[in-house]
């Protein structure tokens, strides 16, 4: 069965880059850049990775996204991911970047979607890999914050397909960001959004209806409401759900308590996919 699933084509829908950095990569890449981190070997980085939720996550991962600063940074970073990619037999990867996370620390937005722009164009030309970049907005910070970024994309609408929402959820419902949507699909930019990870199925249906999202990523939440499930079928509405993420952040406890079947068994559109497999062990 393992030589099968790792011979089918696949697509990879829910990946986040940074989320691909291997503690190998960060720790060269921190001596390179003169970036101090708290930890002083591969072995410290790796048992740092004790998660607890989604929020103690995000903690660690913004921490090592901080070694990131110049375009080779961030093609080394994607060439990486897609090289693991390639050699699984994932054929298409749609990968999420988080712009806030490196603009923030004085990071050009050019910087960043060059290095990954490379990558992605590189793998395609010598791995076979297709690809498509969607921008996220970190839902922690403000919406004017969000337009800001929004804007800056402008001048990269031929390397970027559309936007998302992600980072922490509980408590930063996708409503708040509908100016920033509404402004992204005048542009002609994709939309999807993060929802029903940890947060309630009343945050898929705002990504749904205020955000007029194409995609639910994870969504995992929504069957706890019949109603929602209905609409996620009838417009066969896809989940991107990431499994091993779920369980790493105790969205459930064990993957035998995972509702992926659950999902798959009510008709609902669903993926599989890795999110941050550095992080979680997904390669």
């Amino acid at each position: 069965m393992e030589a099968f699933i790792h011979g089918i084509p696949k697509a990879e829908l829910h990946i986040h880059i940074e989320g691909a950095l291997e503690s190998e990569l960060m720790l060269e890449l921190a001596a390179k850049n003169g970036v101090d981190l708290p930890f002083a070997s591969v072995g410290d980085i790796r048992r740092a990775y004790d998660f607890k939720d989604l929020q103690s996550f995000l903690d660690i991962y913004y921490q090592g996204a901080q070694v990131l600063l110049t375009e080779d940074d961030f093609y080394r970073l994607t060439w990486s991911y897609l090289q693991k990619a390639a050699e699984q037999n994932v054929r298409h990867a749609e990968i999420f970047f988080d712009p806030q996370t490196h603009t923030a620390r004085g990071v050009k937005f050019e910087t960043i979607v060059a290095g990954i722009h490379r990558a992605l164009m590189d793998a395609e030309r010598q791995l076979a890999v297709s690809s498509k970049l969607i921008m996220c907005f970190l839902r922690h910070l403000s919406v004017d914050e969000a337009l800001t970024t929004l804007e800056e994309a402008w001048d990269f609408k031929d390397m970027i397909t559309g936007v998302g929402l992600d980072s922490s959820e509980l408590g930063f419902p996708p409503e708040n960001f509908g100016p920033v949507f509404d402004r992204a699909r005048q542009w002609g930019f994709k939309t999807v959004a993060h929802a029903g990870e940890e947060g309630p199925p009343e945050y898929i249906w705002q990504a749904l209806k205020r955000l007029q999202v194409d995609r639910i990523d994870h969504g995992v939440h929504c069957l706890e409401d019949a109603a929602l499930v209905e609409y996620l079928v009838e417009n066969q509405i896809p989940l991107t759900v990431c499994p091993l993420s779920n369980i790493r952040l105790k969205v459930f406890d064990q993957m035998k308590q995972h509702n992926l079947m659950q999902m798959l068994e009510s008709g609902l559109c669903v993926t599989v996919n890795s999110d941050d497999p550095a992080y979680f062990g997904g390669y």
